[in-house]
């Protein structure tokens, strides 16, 4: 555990709590500087022949992923660096202080619990309708199909590369940007995360690539709409970031919500396989389970359950989103 005035000093140094130190850079600096860095993580992807997606090339072939994931690296490398040299230039920051800022160290274990814990509440239905009603938590215990999935190229991306170097660049590097700006916390959460949004807009153009038969509207519509959740998930790691201080903690945040997928929010409750106890006979003298109807679909009570743990969920979520992001290792402090 880190000692406890390094955390007083970033908090000190980096946020609105003191006029003793004059920012490092301008708001305006730090807006300019997180659409370079935002730039250098997705233009890569168009440079190159083995990044740039194409009607015969699916950004989901192995070559395309390994290229990317190599590319983004990098920027994420330069860009750390440059972020650490600019906060040399307060006077009397050591290295730690400043991977502190960056949300590097200390890694906060009690932090990364209760993020992941809120975000497991958040998501109480989807978690209900894979584990239960599809019955896969046999298989989660134990960890079947894990090492499968993180070797192959999709998964490493989805789970793995995605996560890690997304939060690297759009939350440790432009929130510290926009922290060395002495922006408030509350338009830093509401801010930066654009940035993030706007990087997802590009898949337009290798959706329209790869799919030249689907309606521009359609594709319209579909890159609104991941702008859209991409930014309000930005807003909610944007926010657990600066309360716990913790990178670890919104990597595997992402990496959960990439697993899970978008909750569904109509629609009825399948069965993955049978479900419940024993079998019992249907009208057409066919063995179902006693909670599913004769067509193999699950009785209406577990899409009702499915329901219920959603809004639980949600209403869970807003009790516990501050208690469960009170942390010693905050970067900043929000006062309403």
């Amino acid at each position: 555990m880190a000692p406890t005035w390094i955390f007083d000093r970033v908090k000190k140094l980096y946020t609105k709590q003191t006029d003793d130190f004059p920012p490092v850079i301008s708001v305006n600096s730090a807006a300019l500087l997180s659409m370079l860095v935002t730039l250098a993580y997705v233009l890569p992807f168009y440079i190159s022949k083995t990044t740039r997606p194409s009607a015969s090339l699916s950004r989901d072939a192995p070559s395309v992923i390994r290229s990317r994931v190599r590319a983004v690296t990098l920027a994420c490398v330069a860009s750390t660096l440059f972020v650490i040299a600019l906060a040399s230039l307060q006077d009397n920051v050591s290295l730690l202080e400043t991977l502190k800022l960056l949300g590097w160290w200390p890694i906060g274990f009690l932090e990364i619990a209760q993020s992941l814990l809120l975000t497991a509440v958040l998501f109480s239905g989807p978690l209900f309708e894979r584990g239960i009603a599809e019955g896969d938590w046999k298989s989660w215990i134990r960890g079947e199909g894990l090492s499968e999935t993180l070797r192959s190229w999709i998964g490493f991306r989805n789970f793995v590369a995605g996560p890690i170097t997304e939060e690297i660049t759009f939350r440790s590097i432009i929130i510290s940007l926009h922290l060395l700006a002495k922006m408030s916390p509350g338009r830093i959460v509401f801010i930066s995360p654009l940035h993030f949004g706007i990087a997802h807009v590009h898949h337009f153009y290798e959706f329209r690539l790869t799919h030249p038969d689907t309606a521009v509207t359609v594709a319209i519509f579909r890159s609104l709409f991941q702008f859209a959740y991409t930014t309000v998930f930005g807003w909610f790691v944007a926010f657990v970031y600066l309360r716990t201080g913790s990178l670890p903690a919104v990597i595997l945040i992402h990496s959960f919500c990439n697993w899970c997928g978008l909750p569904r929010l109509w629609g009825r409750v399948e069965a993955g396989i049978p479900i419940g106890p024993p079998l019992v006979r249907a009208k057409d003298d066919t063995e179902v389970s006693q909670f599913q109807v004769a067509d193999g679909r699950l009785d209406i009570s577990w899409t009702v359950a499915y329901y219920v743990l959603l809004v639980a969920g949600a209403v869970g979520f807003y009790y516990l989103l501050w208690p469960l992001t009170e942390s010693s290792l905050a970067l900043a402090s929000f006062h309403f």
